[in-house]
């Protein structure tokens, strides 16, 4: 079998190639596990990934399974309850970030239908388009996260490389930079 550079240093079950093999650069289409893999994604700042999917089970439970209504209607009791958590991050910012974001999301998808639909109705953009129209919508979304969000969920090219045997799966499953763009969807 052939493999990305780094997952050829971990061990088959490790969080790492697990994630590898099954969840990384693969298409989400579900709202609610691409408001997941964006909070992931923002509390990854500052820390090791590895440090979120060691967490990652933690996050879903303390997040509701990222119910986006849920986590959009948290009140100060919600916000506390998370900062005392020791399962996740406990940074008010990305607190904060994830709450604002779910909200935003909601608005996206009274507007566009999904918040899938909004990512589709984006593509595709550069790197650079998509990190002015991330900051533009959410809280915490700098270069690094939006291009790892979207790299991870399928509408950035570069998260296996051409000889890994997880592209070679991961093309069956068509992920949206590998989709010609669609006339009059943007």
């Amino acid at each position: 079998m052939s493999y990305c550079n780094f997952i050829l240093t971990t061990t088959e079950d490790s969080v790492h190639r697990i994630y590898h093999d099954t969840e990384y650069g693969f298409p989400i289409y579900d709202d609610n596990l691409l408001f997941a893999r964006l909070v992931l994604e923002i509390n990854q700042a500052g820390l090791s990934w590895t440090t979120i999917l060691n967490k990652k089970e933690n996050f879903f439970k303390a997040y509701h399974q990222f119910n986006i209504k849920k986590v959009a209607a948290y009140k100060d009791a919600d916000r506390e309850r998370l900062l005392n958590d020791a399962g996740i991050i406990r940074n008010r910012l990305k607190v904060e970030a994830a709450i604002h974001n779910a909200n935003q999301i909601l608005q996206i998808q009274k507007q566009e239908g999904s918040f899938y639909n909004w990512l589709v109705k984006h593509h595709p953009s550069t790197k650079e388009e998509w990190v002015r129209i991330f900051k533009k919508q959410f809280k915490f979304t700098g270069g690094e996260i939006v291009n790892e969000f979207l790299m991870s969920t399928g509408f950035l090219a570069g998260a296996h490389h051409e000889n890994c045997t997880v592209f070679k799966k991961l093309k069956k499953e068509k992920p949206m930079w590998m989709q010609n763009k669609k006339s009059g969807t943007r």
